[in-house]
């Protein structure tokens, strides 16, 4: 896996979707070269988190956003239910692990190919909420999930292997 650096001369879009490609590989480095087992293992106890149930999470919050709120799509949640609003978490298997991960790169796949159609200033409403957003807002708020779930991924991939890294 090779991580790009974002620009640091480039276009606003350029930069927006530099630095969310920057986010979404440098998760893949952290789940990298792991077995099932320890993609699922919960290693910050008492949290449910685990290093799958992260790639998981952000395979929702790509479809969400993207497919759902931009695109307008209607998407089926995919591992929440009523029953387990933290089942992206809660109900990871190991042996849905390599599925799991095809499903996340299917996701990013997919949110790049709906944003390219979109000017950065293209406003959409977020289903049961009044205010509008942009293209813009959306990439940021993609690099402050990321960012945010990447350091939750070094903590986990730490205590899994003591690999760390930036």
């Amino acid at each position: 896996m090779t991580r790009i650096d974002p620009p640091t001369v480039a276009a606003e879009r350029e930069l927006l979707q530099g630095f969310l490609d920057f986010h979404r590989q440098t998760l893949l480095l952290k789940v990298a070269d792991l077995s099932a087992e320890q993609l699922a293992r919960r290693s910050v106890e008492p949290s449910s988190m685990s290093l799958l149930g992260l790639v998981r999470h952000l395979t929702e919050v790509e479809q969400y956003w993207f497919k759902t709120c931009l695109a307008g799509e209607v998407v089926p949640d995919r591992y929440w239910t009523a029953e387990h609003p933290d089942g992206d978490f809660d109900l990871v298997d190991p042996a849905q692990a390599e599925n799991d991960l095809q499903t996340y790169a299917d996701a990013v796949q997919e949110s790049d190919e709906i944003a390219v159609h979109y000017a950065l200033d293209h406003p959409f409403r977020r289903p049961r909420r009044e205010e509008e957003y942009s293209l813009r807002y959306l990439y940021i708020h993609m690099v402050e999930e990321y960012a945010r779930h990447n350091g939750h991924a070094d903590l986990l991939r730490e205590r899994i292997d003591g690999r760390t890294g930036e």
